[in-house]
């Protein structure tokens, strides 16, 4: 039976399997970039290296906590992971985000960083936002420049 023939419940099992190969894949693609080797990542993350091999190769689900430890290990966001295992919904991208995954000089731990800063900003200035952020703006603007 082929796979566009299975019935839904297989063709799911299938999808999910498709996911924990693709986040074992992100994080060993992650792990050879930082030149982490597999041991080091095992011991910061707390798992035995049989595991985190399984892991990589998509045979085993990673649990949150496992994630957070890996991602921790490997210095990129938590984040990141969570949503390549489906654990969180992508965000849609703004345009310095999609500017930022689309420049080919950056590696994929560089744009991580870059995003991981960009995000941090943005949530420092969400939380500082007055109720009426528009209106401070247009006063401002109607006052003109600073006395010299």
């Amino acid at each position: 039976m082929s796979k566009t023939e299975q019935n839904p419940v297989e063709q799911v099992g299938y999808a999910v399997g498709q996911a924990v190969g693709d986040i074992g894949a992100y994080i060993r693609q992650q792990r050879e970039g930082a030149q982490v080797s597999l041991r080091q990542l095992a011991k910061v993350a707390g798992v035995s290296n049989p595991y985190l091999s399984q892991v990589e190769r998509g045979l085993r689900k990673p649990s949150a906590e496992i994630l957070q430890q890996i991602a921790k290990g490997l210095r990129i966001s938590a984040e990141a992971l969570y949503i390549r295992a489906g654990i969180l919904e992508q965000r849609a991208a703004t345009e310095v985000v999609a500017a930022l995954l689309a420049d080919p000089e950056l590696t994929e731990r560089q744009k991580q960083v870059l995003l991981d800063v960009y995000q941090s900003f943005r949530r420092e200035n969400e939380q500082a936002k007055p109720a009426d952020w528009a209106s401070v703006v247009q006063t401002d603007v109607a006052d003109g420049p600073p006395a010299t």
